[in-house]
């Protein structure tokens, strides 16, 4: 029997059934991706396996370098064919690691490759694979297509021009739609030069002179929507840790103005600015029916040296810690509903300690009014804890203290194109999960109720609470 079948990683005869009958072939909801809209409008084909496969994938890269490889082999100017030797030298020391069930699964369903790629035979499996890429089954659009997938959520400055996003959707051809989700980063940025310069540009983009809180508001309105008539209806943040500080509108408009001239704020300051900062965005997005994304925990770049000599997005990331999470999380969330300005939100936990801390306060701010079930919701297990481990820790949290059933579900959160079959590698996760509990007498063999909730997590769910 092949490595990757009908079986994999579902250890019970329910979940192996729930899996083949309901959750294999369902299409796929991408709503949260790092994929380049440009790469995929463009259409171009890959030159080798390397290319597509190692070419900023940080976390084959994090491995590589725990695996001994030079830097010269991961990113650096060796060739194709020494990379890939590298990474199949690396693979054979990933049991255990979700690398090696990520690696398999895409080289079966993708390249029709059921090898198991190793130091020995790295260089027959780079010869498959690069013989499959001249077909035209491996441009990016044919590779979405293949996926399932229905709708692809890029991630995108408040600055760029959607030009790419909107060439897609002039494409009647495609079978899936790019979205570009608002992403503003430097809105919360720290450093002073960095945050002016934010700012001349937003100023310049939006013919909006900003001098006050009060123009920065209007400025930041009409990127959104600028992004709301591309087809924008998602947010995302990613802040290292949530502080939230309550300050009244005199005080917050201060600090903005010390911002932007370019001063440095203490840590009470930047707390207060970042907390007035998500509440006037949440009033934007709230208006707009979008959801809004909060993915926290990162701390990133630890490895100065070789953040660098790499640059950003390198594999130099960490889980971060912090002090009084619960607190902060439920005053802003709190602040946003008292301001009538809480929108549909996906709260996205890095540090898997504080899975329970999400769960509860996300129970505190459930209604009906935004028309769908659960609309405030707990993140897939993402990042580290894209593993069976941290996706299972998620789950049986928001089983615990929420709603399973209406769980929106996997995303890839990737940059690359064959990472699609995360979701096969999550909705076996889930069906295992589920399927043990029938087979424990937990919960009832219903099929009906069961085959409900599999749909709903793996993609009905989804394309309620967005209404791409």
């Amino acid at each position: 029997m092949s490595f990757i079948n009908d079986s994999f990683m579902i250890n019970n005869q329910s979940g192996i059934e729930l899996y083949n009958r309901v959750a294999k072939h369902l299409p796929v909801i991408d709503y949260h991706c790092h994929l380049d809209a440009k790469e995929i409008y463009e259409n171009k084909s890959f030159e080798n396996i390397t290319q597509l496969w190692l070419a900023g994938d940080h976390y084959k890269w994090r491995a590589m370098r725990a695996n001994g490889i030079s830097e010269d082999l991961i990113t650096g100017d060796a060739s194709a064919e020494e990379k890939f030797q590298a990474w199949a030298q690396t693979v054979e020391s990933c049991f255990g690691n979700p690398l090696y069930p990520w690696t398999h699964l895409e080289l079966d369903f993708y390249f029709a490759c059921d090898t198991m790629l190793d130091s020995h035979n790295w260089r027959e499996v780079m010869e498959h694979c690069n013989r499959r890429l001249k077909e035209e089954a491996f441009t990016p659009q044919a590779l979405i297509s293949r996926s399932g997938v229905e709708v692809i959520c890029t991630t995108d400055s408040p600055l760029d021009s959607l030009h790419y996003h909107q060439l897609l959707a002039q494409d009647n051809a495609l079978t899936f739609r790019v979205l570009p989700t608002f992403r503003p980063d430097d809105v919360f940025n720290e450093d002073p030069a960095t945050y002016v310069a934010f700012i001349d540009k937003l100023s310049a983009l939006t013919g909006k002179n900003i001098a006050s809180l009060d123009d920065f508001e209007a400025a930041i309105a009409r990127r959104i929507d600028f992004f709301h008539e591309v087809g924008c209806r998602i947010s995302d943040h990613g802040p290292q840790e949530i502080n939230y500080v309550a300050a009244d509108k005199a005080q917050v408009a201060s600090i903005f103005i010390k911002k932007l001239h370019g001063e440095t704020l203490t840590r009470n300051e930047h707390a207060i600015i970042s907390s007035a900062m998500f509440l006037l965005l949440a009033k934007q997005y709230k208006k707009r029916r979008w959801a809004m994304q909060i993915h926290f925990g990162a701390i990133r770049n630890n490895n100065t040296k070789m953040y660098e000599t790499v640059g950003i997005n390198s594999g130099f990331d960490s889980i971060n810690d912090q002090i009084n999470l619960a607190s902060s999380l439920n005053g802003l969330l709190d602040a946003m509903a008292r301001q009538d300005a809480l929108p549909k939100t996906i709260l996205y936990n890095l540090n898997p300690v504080y899975n329970d801390i999400v769960a509860t306060t996300i129970a505190n701010f459930q209604s009906g009014d935004e028309g769908v079930k659960s609309p405030i919701q707990f993140g897939s297990g993402w990042w580290f804890n894209d593993t069976r481990r941290g996706m299972e820790s998620q789950l049986n949290a928001l089983a615990d203290q929420g709603l399973l059933m209406n769980f929106i579900g996997m995303l890839t959160d990737s940059r690359s194109l064959v990472s699609y079959t995360r979701h096969d590698y999550f909705r076996r996760i889930l069906c295992n999960l589920i399927g043990g509990w029938v087979e424990r007498g937990e919960v009832p063999d219903n099929q009906q109720i069961l085959t409900r909730m599999i749909k709903n997590i793996c993609h009905d769910n989804a394309e309620n609470y967005f209404k791409f």
